[in-house]
């Protein structure tokens, strides 16, 4: 309910929005209302009411805020220059680190795109002062700015694109003034990763450029050879931190509160603290920000004793993160770190224990964790890039064995690059080595034959890749399970010769049919008798 409603407020008014919200209360009131009329009924005849009422209330939430950011968009500050088009003079706070747009048949870095929130805006010699978010996408000058900076420019005021959450888009025509920078926990944050950055400097280019985006994001300084071929192997989820390295850095800290016998609440609270430091310094991407929140649910649950509910904790961390930010709804990231997690949280377990036992556990789980997490992703990744690739599966296998020790000894690196550089080149060395092997496979499974295939493009494309997804999995099981495998093809033999039998007008020998039936149909029938002798009748 509360996915379904942030993509449909992305896409309407602020007034529908709002009438949606109206009937979504209105319809979980009604079902609060008449659950309570049938208390005499069974208690899951109750209860199914009240779930769909919570349901309707959580959407109407989401219908609230996306009201409120349509509203901002079609009267807010930078409404009536947007539907002129005007040229502007604009006072902003920047609130992001700005990031790199490649614009085809340009030089690298030419153009960077940066967030900001709106202090005040000069348009026909009028000022407007108001708050609003936007995106500023500029040239050179603005790849220095950092969050936190009170920064004036001029340019052209833009509408955005359906389902993002910005008022406006400024195209800047002028380098950014600073005018005054306040301290912010993301400027640090940047300075951070920058010096986490220069100091696997002296690494080979691969691992010198991978090992950072691995860490914390930072892929500014990926060779572009390295980047294309991960992406035609399916490797570049790598360089977006994900749940993965969530998991990690919260498994670690717990583990230290172990190490040191720490009191569950105390470990509890260590471990978020970790957790929240870790996200701040790699920033708040959606991925990053799902992986962080079901971290944080899971780790509460733990504390209470609640286990095993990873479908639950993945659901909640869904529902706040869209509560938060309806439009993660309409994030193609947000979507497939959702399905990977789904996809791990239904199938990794079972796939690993159709695995024989005498296969080592981390092995097994290695292989059914990025099996279970690619068989979901495959439709959208074929609608997005309509295209197969083969060795995907094996890359990040092999791949995902170093995940952790580049991670574990990265996130340790990250703090000694700024604090004591002197003793930083140690895990540096471990990390960026780990990091030079997965680098390795990727080029190496990118230049094999055919290794990118062309896939159907459009819905034939999806359908496709969800039976070639099932298909596989079937497979899967046949191999690891003959036996029964073989009983049930046996079995769905039977039922297909026993539904011929019964066909009108037609009929098929069946298994213990007598000889003179299974030569044929239409071969006459031989005698047995003898010309020359007589044959006694049978009895």
């Amino acid at each position: 309910m509360t996915w379904s409603v942030a993509l449909a407020g992305a896409l309407m008014e602020a007034t529908w929005s709002a009438a949606l919200a109206v009937i979504l209360v209105v319809g979980g009131g009604l079902l609060l209302v008449g659950g309570r009329q049938h208390r005499l009924a069974l208690h899951r005849a109750r209860t199914i009411p009240a779930t769909i009422a919570l349901a309707c209330i959580l959407g109407a939430a989401v219908a609230v805020h996306c009201a409120a950011v349509a509203n901002t968009r079609e009267e807010g500050p930078l409404a009536e220059a947007v539907s002129e088009g005007s040229g502007v003079l604009i006072h902003v706070l920047i609130t992001g680190a700005p990031t790199e747009v490649r614009v085809p048949g340009h030089a690298r870095g030419n153009r960077w795109s940066v967030d900001a929130a709106l202090i005040e805006v000069t348009s026909k010699g009028l000022v407007i002062q108001g708050s609003a978010d936007l995106v500023i996408v500029g040239g050179n000058g603005w790849q220095d700015v950092r969050p936190g900076q009170r920064v004036r420019t001029s340019g052209t005021v833009k509408a955005v694109r359906e389902g993002q959450k910005q008022a406006a888009l400024l195209s800047a025509s002028s380098a950014p003034v600073i005018v005054a920078s306040t301290f912010d926990v993301r400027q640090s944050a940047s300075d951070v990763r920058r010096h986490f950055v220069a100091a696997s400097s002296w690494l080979p280019p691969d691992p010198a450029g991978l090992m950072p985006g691995m860490v914390t994001g930072d892929t500014s300084a990926l060779p572009e050879s390295l980047e294309a071929d991960m992406k035609t192997t399916g490797m570049t989820h790598l360089t977006a931190v994900s749940g993965a390295n969530c998991s990690l850095v919260l498994g670690g800290f717990i583990l230290l509160a172990r190490c040191l016998r720490l009191p569950r609440p105390v470990a509890g609270t260590l471990a978020a603290c970790g957790l929240a430091a870790f996200v701040v310094m790699v920033g708040p991407e959606p991925s990053v920000l799902r992986a962080a929140v079901m971290g944080t649910v899971g780790l509460v649950a733990t504390i209470g004793g609640l286990r095993g509910r990873s479908l639950t904790f993945l659901c909640l961390a869904t529902i706040v993160l869209l509560l938060l930010d309806p439009s993660m709804a309409a994030n193609v990231g947000f979507l497939l770190s959702v399905l990977a997690t789904l996809g791990i949280v239904l199938l990794a377990t079972r796939v690993a224990s159709w695995i024989p036992m005498w296969v080592p556990r981390w092995l097994a789980a290695g292989v059914a964790v990025p099996l279970s997490a690619q068989l979901l992703c495959g439709p959208v990744i074929v609608a997005l890039q309509p295209q197969f690739t083969p060795y995907a599966f094996i890359a990040n296998v092999v791949a995902g064995i170093l995940v952790a020790p580049v991670t574990v000894s990265g996130a340790l690196a990250v703090p000694l690059a700024v604090g004591l550089p002197w003793l930083a080149p140690v895990p540096i060395a471990v990390a960026g080595t780990c990091a030079g092997v997965v680098a390795g496979v990727a080029r190496f499974f990118a230049h094999l034959p055919g290794a990118a295939l062309p896939w159907a493009e459009g819905p034939a494309g999806i359908v496709s890749m969800v039976a070639f997804s099932m298909m596989t999995l079937l497979v899967v099981w046949a191999a690891l399970h003959p036996t029964q495998a073989m009983s049930g093809i046996v079995g769905l033999h039977d039922a297909v010769v026993m539904l011929l039998d019964r066909w009108p007008g037609k009929r098929v020998c069946r298994r213990g049919s007598t000889q003179e039936a299974q030569r044929g149909f239409h071969e006459p029938r031989r005698s047995t008798k003898s010309p020359w002798r007589k044959v006694p009748p049978r009895r």
